[in-house]
């Protein structure tokens, strides 16, 4: 039995695990296949060793090799291959150089990069002089080797070409092992609970968030942003955390993590400059950065040791899969009021116990998050929910020789200027809420109509002791509450220039272009009379009204862009014209548990099946329109256009701002008279109330008709109402209870 890091041997749930993964070896004409979901700070890589070595003791003439396969971030095979060399080093191991150069020995453990293998053109899988990876396995099935595959971190390569590396192997044994790993009914299933591990004291016993934050909500806000009261929270949180490691005589300096949005220079700035005024930078040490670009990593050498100097470590997104500092107790998870998700493995960092052990002390066995953002939620349940496999299909020979003329956009085409931006912006909003010359009685309206025009800035948060991540989606957010800021210009800057890009995302407009018309629009910085304008606020309130409106603002300017733009002014536009090709191999994403596999024989790709059409993956009106054409016998082919890319066939359109966009209609049918449908499918009824979604359809279906007349094509949008599908191409209506939506069995 192989020893923990600490001294200690396996707990009782890892020498379980590694008993169970035994067994199956004895057991393989069940399944060869096991998916094991293992929390993190479980111990997998020790639990992984363990088995391995378990395996030669028992089997020491099996000519079996083992193979690691690791996810491409944070050198994770290294890290595996070292833990390994550290714990039994009486087991041989080696890496992709090994292999390449000796082949796959028996008895030993190769451990191997996805990226390695996966990124064409890559040495070890091109041809070449020398063998190649998969030459390596073939002369080792030759030589009769049985391979046992390790996939650590399952989830993160899900992909047709890893797919074939796998297949290659063609193990005895396969293991996928993840945190976050997804019930397959195909394979054999072995789940670690939170709860087992919490007992064995490797991770602490619960997960504060925004503990003391409510006590810190005293006036100091009304000088002070949420970037700053939740570094103070987490400051306070590290220094009491030393006092008690001092007192138990533990030589432990617990790390904060601060994790930024993905487009964050300048509050990264901020960030930098007020740790530097509470006393730590990176030239005393004391903060590290680890950010994708390996030019802006600074004090990472050692900093997973207990005793290391950072105290803060600033991050972009999720750290590196693999990467493990215990000494990591507190998490800083910042916003920039934008929309983030939020990684649930950078939780995990946070998570482990420095000495695998509990202290009987609260303040040392649990972890801790401060956040203003409440979409940690969102991003556990996106970690642990649904995760569908991919692979590649070949087209057809029938569909080969098909094209069809493809819509670009005009590059010499100029959107209307920002004074006729600005007077549609200014005629939409008093025509929707019904505005006047009055701006005290607008403020009324707007009020009445959803708009916050208070003075102070606003923000919720939620707070609580929490044990188990389920723990956190049951009862997380339950009670949230409000937090107001008086507004400060000066640090406030960085929340209005986020709000405003919020805002330019939909216009496609500069940032300084959308705050001159947001500025024309509400303020009195901006001299105008009453009837050019729909607020007149000073700066402050300004400021509050933009950072606190930034989603009803974008919702209003995407409805505004959604309306007709001067009938469209399709002869005003010449797209440039190419060739679409139906791809001759093309990704599909598919549901490894659907029941039913059947493949549809219309489909445009060998192998298409009814695994790629399942909820989650296909609409009512998609899945119902596929199923239509594979039974009628007028079908030959049917294809599903892609969503986006240079792939796939699309049309321009024009947003009511002269603004080029391009829609991708959803299938190509070919009947067997020759002619050509192209459709597009949209939500449909249910109980009289519409079901779709997209507020640019009736933009969408103009264009529509005027690329098939040009092109002499049969078109239309279809949409579903009780499982029956009805398709229009005359006049464009949401309510489908008139004559313009026709049952689609009357074209074809």
């Amino acid at each position: 039995m192989i020893q923990l890091p600490s001294g200690n041997r396996l707990f009782d749930f890892q020498d379980d695990t590694v008993t169970y993964l035994m067994s199956k070896l004895d057991d393989r004409a069940k399944n060869d296949h096991i998916v094991l979901k293992s929390p993190t700070g479980s111990g997998k890589t020790i639990m992984l060793i363990a088995f391995i070595d378990r395996y030669l003791e028992f089997n020491p003439s099996s000519n079996t090799s083992f193979i690691w396969l690791t996810p491409g971030s944070g050198d994770l095979e290294e890290q595996s291959k070292h833990k390994m060399e550290h714990t039994t080093p009486h087991l041989d191991v080696q890496d992709m150089q090994d292999i390449l150069s000796h082949g796959f020995k028996e008895g030993t453990t190769s451990f191997i990069n996805w990226e390695q293998v996966t990124k064409k053109n890559n040495k070890s899988i091109t041809e070449g002089e020398r063998k190649n990876l998969f030459d390596h396995i073939t002369s080792a099935h030759r030589e009769g080797r049985k391979f046992i595959l390790i996939i650590d971190e399952e989830h993160s390569n899900r992909t047709s070409r890893a797919q074939d590396i796998i297949n290659a192997f063609s193990s005895i044994l396969t293991i996928r092992v993840s945190a976050t790993a997804k019930f397959n009914t195909k394979y054999d299933w072995y789940e670690i609970t939170e709860e087992e591990v919490i007992l064995s004291g490797l991770i602490r016993k619960a997960l504060y968030i925004n503990k003391e934050l409510e006590e810190q909500l005293d006036e100091k806000i009304q000088a002070e942003n949420e970037t700053s009261i939740l570094l103070d929270l987490a400051e306070s949180k590290r220094q009491r955390i030393i006092k008690e490691y001092k007192r138990l005589n533990k030589n432990i300096r617990p790390l904060v993590i601060i994790q930024f949005p993905s487009s964050s220079t300048a509050l990264i700035e901020n960030v930098e400059n007020y740790l530097s005024n509470m006393g730590y930078s990176y030239e005393n040490k004391m903060v590290a950065k680890w950010m994708a670009d390996e030019n802006d990593k600074i004090n990472l050498d050692g900093i997973e040791k207990l005793d290391a100097e950072p105290a803060f470590l600033l991050i972009k997104q999720a750290i590196a899969t693999g990467w493990d500092s215990p000494r990591s107790q507190i998490l800083v998870k910042l916003r920039e009021n934008m929309s983030e998700d939020f990684e649930i493995q950078t939780i995990g960092r946070i998570r482990r116990m420095p000495e695998a052990k509990h202290y009987d002390n609260e303040i040392l066995d649990c972890c801790y998050l401060y956040t203003f953002d409440e979409k940690y939620k969102e991003g556990i349940l996106d970690r642990v929910g649904s995760a569908y496999e991919v692979t590649k299909l070949f087209l057809k020979n029938k569909p080969r020789l098909f094209s069809l003329p493809k819509e670009n956009r005009d590059l010499d085409y100029d959107m209307v200027g920002l004074a006729d931006v600005y007077s549609i912006l200014l005629n939409y909003f008093k025509e929707k809420y019904k505005l006047t010359d009055d701006l005290e009685d607008n403020e009324l309206k707007l009020q009445t109509a959803g708009y916050d025009l208070d003075d102070t800035i606003k923000g919720r948060y939620s707070s609580g002791r929490f044990i188990t991540f389920q723990q956190v989606l049951d009862e997380a957010g339950e009670d949230s509450k409000n937090i107001n800021y008086e507004v400060n210009t000066h640090i406030h800057g960085l929340d209005l220039m986020h709000s405003i890009d919020k805002v330019k995302q939909t216009l496609k407009m500069s940032h300084d272009n959308v705050r001159i018309l947001l500025t024309k629009l509400l303020s009195k910085q901006y001299p105008g009379k009453a009837n050019t304008k729909i607020l007149n606020l000073n700066k402050n309130q300004w400021y509050a009204f933009i950072i606190n409106n930034s989603k009803l603002l974008r919702d209003d300017f995407k409805e505004l862009l959604s309306g007709e733009s001067y009938q469209m002014k399709i002869v005003d536009i010449n797209p440039k014209i190419s060739t679409f090709e139906i791809p001759k191999e093309d990704f599909f994403r598919f549901d490894e548990n659907a029941k039913n596999v059947d493949d549809y024989l219309s489909n445009a790709y060998k192998y298409y099946n009814k695994s790629m059409t399942v909820s989650g993956l296909r609409s009512t009106s998609e899945r119902l329109l596929e199923n239509y054409c594979e039974d009628n016998l007028k079908v030959e082919w049917v294809y599903k256009n892609g969503d986006v890319g240079q792939n796939y066939l699309s049309i321009v359109y024009l947003d009511r701002f002269d603004q080029q966009w391009l829609f991708y209609p959803d299938y190509i049918v070919k009947l067997k008279d020759e002619s050509i449908w192209v459709i597009e499918t949209k939500g449909g009824e249910h109980e009289g109330k519409s079901k779709n979604i997209d507020i640019r359809s009736e933009m969408k279906f103009k264009a529509f008709e005027n690329y098939a007349k040009k092109n002499e094509l049969n078109w239309g949008f279809v949409r579903d109402i009780d499982e029956n599908l009805y398709l229009n191409n005359t006049i464009y209506t949401e309510d489908m209870s008139n004559d313009n939506w026709v049952s689609l069995e009357r074209f074809f």
